[in-house]
C-alpha cells in the first residue's frame, strides 16, 4: 500500500513558466553527497563526495542541454539537494488542461537528474519522491536563495531539518 501523500498543489499547471524550489533526499537520508565543515572566516565549506561531484556535473550539464530549464541556484548537502529550477516557455501548445504533476516539466527534470546520477554513481541514491514549492513572487524567490545559502551553516549547528 502506498501511504505517500501528494505535496503537489491541486490544479496547478506544473508545466507553466515559473521558478520551483526543489528538495531531493537520499535513500534512508544517508549522508553520501558531501561533508559540511567550518571554513575560513567562519564560512561553512562543503566538500563534495564522488557522488556529490557527479550530481553537480549533471546539474551543470543539464543546464546546457535544456533551453527552457535552468537551475538558478543549488546546494548539495550531505543527504539532500536544494535547487531553484527556472522553467520558461514550457507550456505545450494545443493543450487545454494542466498536466498532472507527475507528467510535468519539473517532474521530468527531477526524474532525469535522478536517473542520470544513479547510472553514473552505479547505485540508487535517491528517495522515491521529492519536495517542491512554487515560487510565488520576488520576496519568495529571495527567501529561498537565502535558505539555500544558510543551509550549510544550519547543518553545522544541527538545525537543518534533514540533519542526520
Amino acid at each position: 500500500m502506498n501511504d505517500l501523500k501528494s505535496t503537489r498543489l491541486k490544479d496547478f499547471d506544473y508545466s507553466s513558466s515559473g521558478v520551483y524550489f526543489i528538495t531531493i533526499c537520499t535513500n534512508d537520508m544517508k549522508c553520501c553527497l558531501s561533508v559540511v565543515g567550518d571554513g575560513a572566516l567562519d564560512v561553512p565549506q562543503i566538500k563534495l563526495s564522488e557522488y556529490g561531484r557527479i550530481i553537480e556535473n549533471e546539474i551543470l550539464k543539464m543546464n546546457g542541454i535544456y533551453d527552457n530549464l535552468n537551475v538558478d541556484y543549488y546546494v548539495i548537502m550531505p543527504n539532500h539537494v536544494h535547487l531553484l529550477l527556472v522553467v520558461s516557455n514550457a507550456h505545450t501548445k494545443g493543450t487545454s488542461r494542466a498536466p498532472s504533476p507527475t507528467n510535468s516539466v519539473v517532474a521530468r527534470y527531477v526524474s532525469t537528474l535522478k536517473r542520470m546520477t544513479n547510472q553514473k554513481c552505479g547505485v540508487d541514491i535517491w528517495q522515491r519522491s521529492y519536495y517542491d514549492h512554487i515560487i510565488r513572487n520576488e520576496e519568495d524567490y529571495l527567501y529561498h536563495i537565502q535558505y539555500i545559502e544558510e543551509n550549510p551553516r544550519k547543518w553545522i549547528i544541527g538545525k537543518d531539518e534533514y540533519y542526520a
